[in-house]
């Protein structure tokens, strides 16, 4: 236990040491070949080491290579810093070490406090059981789309545990062109495939269009395809369009689709300044994921999927073997009875303690300041002679394109992918790019506390500069 309280604090102090130091050193750096090397190829080790020279290690071949995302200028993907509260109490999960499948402990009774904070942060109607943490969006659009799929076949009189899908109906998927990847992965994964997952144009401002979704239900029944599922966007991760919520909403209800909303990213953006009734409609989905390891910073992995009525989802996933029954679980049984996972690990402890930390008011200046600068970047886009906005920004996400004069068009798509990896080797600042109707599009997603102006103008400064050294 000695070797244990030293090497802790040793550890303690490396991961202080780390966070004190990220916004002073590159955003991204390549790993040397020797250090790649040993990353990749190591040997099973016969003999173990000391848990001192494992810390050595770590330092020194694994913490000088980060991915780049707590840093203050780092713009890529939808990846957040840690939470400082989650930092802290991850290791004590550990420590505890249960599994969160069920049973009467403070890792379940927890995680109901986490699901029931996150649902009152969004304005999701919540009843006790109606959510549960995940590993990210993806596997709450599982827990989901399976809960939709059991409830269509079951209105149908089929039990779709029980027969699976053999001889049913063709059943109807909608999401919009600008819709994750993860609704395309959770159908293909529940025998739904993708010859009926239609796919909903958007406007001009990359928003499900809603008069399409209409005219494709309706062409659909006259198929003889059922419908039964729409999934709307509350911030896409290419540019943060929020989807007509509430219209999609009454369409759902019109035609009996299990309404889903992905709100990995941008859910929390409904606490931004005047951001409510761009939102309207959250509120009457059947489902909606949600993750905090996005925008409030969690520790990964963080996800969560909410419900309206919690016991569909029972439906769908309640299994309970013989030596796990606890006839004294309550009237809500275990978690494990409304998702894929037996054993779960303790992410309640992260999600809660950053939120306690944080508390509403400190997530709400969080989303509201990452949103103003967000705010500020597209006034500077848009104010400049050689960038181009390519989408309204609504959430954190701003999406733009370098274009210098005297570019054609064919030069202006071939700079813009180049952009990005030209601009994450001189390691100031973190980009990534995308495709936004068919062209070579940037994005940056501002979501660190400690960003700031400065930050953006050189941003811009960096693409020039990397444009520079890409043409010649």
């Amino acid at each position: 236990m000695h070797d244990l309280r030293k090497a802790a604090r040793s550890a303690a102090d490396l991961a202080t040491d780390h966070l004190a130091c990220v916004a002073e050193g590159p955003v991204w750096r390549p790993v040397p070949e020797a250090d790649r090397t040993w990353l990749t190829r190591q040997p099973l080790p016969a003999g173990g080491r000391p848990l001192t020279d494992l810390l050595d290690e770590v330092r020194d071949r694994i913490l000088p290579y980060p991915m780049g995302n707590g840093h203050p200028r780092f713009f890529g993907w939808v990846n957040s810093p840690p939470s400082p509260a989650g930092v802290l109490t991850a290791p004590l999960a550990a420590a505890m070490n249960p599994s969160c499948a069920g049973g009467d402990h403070a890792g379940v009774l927890l995680e109901r406090t986490a699901v029931r904070w996150l649902a009152e942060l969004v304005g999701f109607p919540h009843r006790t059981g109606g959510g549960l943490l995940t590993s990210g969006a993806s596997m709450a659009t599982v827990v989901a789309l399976a809960t939709a799929r059991h409830q269509a076949l079951r209105d149908q009189g089929h039990d779709v545990r029980e027969t699976g899908l053999y001889g049913q109906r063709p059943l109807a998927l909608y999401v919009s062109a600008e819709a994750h990847s993860c609704l395309r992965k959770a159908a293909e994964l529940l025998g739904l495939g993708t010859r009926h997952l239609r796919t909903v144009p958007v406007d001009a401002a990359f928003r499900m269009d809603t008069g399409e979704l209409r005219r494709l239900i309706a062409a659909d029944r006259r198929a003889g395809v059922r419908p039964f599922f729409v999934a709307a966007s509350a911030g896409t991760v290419n540019t943060g369009a929020v989807d007509p919520l509430d219209d999609i909403a009454v369409i759902a209800a019109e035609h009996g689709l299990w309404y889903h909303i992905d709100g990995a990213y941008g859910a929390l953006g409904i606490l931004a300044q005047d951001a409510a009734l761009r939102y309207a409609g959250l509120e009457r989905a059947n489902s909606l994921a949600l993750d905090p390891h996005k925008w409030l910073g969690v520790p990964v992995d963080a996800g969560c999927v909410l419900f309206r009525e919690p016991a569909g989802a029972r439906d769908a996933f309640s299994l309970v073997p013989p030596y796990l029954r606890d006839d004294d679980a309550g009237e809500l049984g275990w978690f494990s009875e409304y998702g894929t996972e037996q054993t779960r690990p303790f992410r309640a402890l992260r999600v809660w303690a950053t939120i306690a930390h944080l508390g509403r008011d400190g997530i709400v200046r969080l989303v509201q300041h990452t949103s103003a600068l967000a705010r500020t970047l597209a006034e500077l886009v848009e104010a400049s002679y050689d960038f181009e906005l390519l989408a309204p920004t609504v959430t954190s996400i701003v999406a733009f394109r370098h274009r210098p004069p005297n570019l054609d068009t064919d030069r202006v798509e071939a700079l813009n992918k180049a952009i990005p990896a030209a601009v994450q080797r001189r390691g100031r600042t973190f980009l990534t790019g995308t495709q936004l109707s068919g062209a070579a599009a940037l994005r940056a997603c501002i979501l660190h506390p400690d960003t700031t102006e400065d930050d953006l103008a050189l941003l811009l400064r960096e693409i020039r500069v990397a444009a520079r050294e890409v043409t010649a």
